[in-house]
């Protein structure tokens, strides 16, 4: 079906549908779980290929699930984080095919792990009122460079709003609208990179129904955490992140 095994098909929905829902109730982590699933049994190509379009409408409803003006507010907000993104997502997606992808799996996931780590011991790491807008340009930089190249830049942005003390609605709201920027700027480079196809395309599409299940049950979940929980099972799961990149660094 669509090019692949009917068994192939089946996982791949499954797992989408599990990517959404804990997208919906922490905010993040669709395409880190849909690349190391996807890619277990899927080509690197195909698995990036087929996140692209879950990606994009799984981000709509985050960014848009308290209203326009909520969304716009987060955009102005955090803009320059958003413009790094957008301007080098497109920049780093034509050397997806060259860059060593053990480099950046190690280069990205050692620090975050630590960061994770530190915080869930009680260890404050909170960036300094002068040295937001910096930290907020550099660790926009380093998402955009991901995005293009693996379909993976939250992490950058979620160690930036744990680190100057976001709320549970303002993170999740953040994540969702820059994500959905970003997403935008991944489906434009990946067109024109070929990696979006004629024959990846309807897969992609595809995968948009069990991702939209799943992030609406991930909602249902998120609006019973409170704000200490949701704090701790986000750092948890940006450990198992980091953790699950250096897997991918050591080829394992």
């Amino acid at each position: 079906m669509l090019g692949m095994e009917l068994w192939a098909l089946v996982l791949a929905l499954a797992v989408t549908a599990f990517a959404g829902f804990v997208k919906g109730a922490v905010g993040f982590a669709m395409p880190m779980i849909m690349v190391s699933a996807l890619g277990s049994f899927l080509n690197a190509e195909t698995a990036l290929a087929l996140l692209i379009l879950p990606t994009l409408t799984t981000n709509i409803a985050q960014a848009f699930r308290h209203g326009w003006r909520a969304a716009w507010g987060s955009a102005v907000k955090y803009r320059l984080y958003i413009g790094m993104v957008v301007i080098f997502i497109p920049i780093s997606a034509h050397f997806m095919r060259f860059i060593p992808q053990g480099w950046m799996y190690g280069l990205l996931g050692v620090p975050i792990l630590l960061f994770a780590v530190v915080q869930l011991a009680g260890r404050s790491l909170a960036i300094a009122i002068h040295h937001r807008a910096r930290a907020e340009a550099g660790l926009g930089v380093i998402g955009g460079l991901y995005g293009g190249i693996s379909g993976i830049w939250g992490p950058p942005l979620l160690v930036y709003l744990l680190s100057t003390g976001a709320g549970k609605q303002e993170t999740v709201r953040v994540q969702g609208v820059v994500f959905l920027i970003g997403a935008v700027a991944l489906l434009g480079a990946h067109l024109i990179s070929g990696v979006l196809n004629a024959q990846t395309l309807p897969l992609s599409a595809l995968m948009v129904v069990p991702a939209m299940v799943g992030i609406w049950a991930g909602f249902r979940l998120h609006d019973r955490l409170d704000a200490a929980r949701f704090r701790r099972w986000t750092l948890i799961l940006l450990a198992l992140t980091g953790l699950n990149l250096i897997r991918r660094a050591l080829g394992a």
